[in-house]
């Protein structure tokens, strides 16, 4: 199972690596975009309950990672206001189809 992070710049200007178990977040999130902190959280929990989810369905158990992802992203979320913006900085590895110039 693909395992990818997505690197994001929170409004205070820390850039910040999040963990997913699958690729599944380039569903959600596009590089390059900013969204309100409540999408981006909104966005990332959808996409990490998916990517744990899979986990859960190949292994029988979900993924501890994914989890604390989400937990980071909460906190962090917790302590800005919800219409400040979250910029998606990378998302790695690229799709496929993205790596052929």
């Amino acid at each position: 199972m693909p395992e990818m992070t997505f690197t994001v710049r929170w409004p205070d200007g820390r850039e910040v690596h999040h963990y997913s178990p699958s690729l599944v977040v380039h569903d959600h999130l596009d590089q390059g975009a900013s969204y309100c902190v409540h999408e981006f959280r909104s966005r990332s929990a959808t996409a990490l309950g998916i990517a744990s989810d899979r986990v859960r369905a190949r292994f029988g158990f979900a993924c501890t990672s994914a989890a604390a992802s989400l937990e980071q992203i909460d906190a962090l979320a917790a302590s800005y206001p919800p219409d400040a913006e979250v910029r998606v900085l990378r998302l790695h590895p690229p799709l496929p189809q993205e790596t052929s110039a």
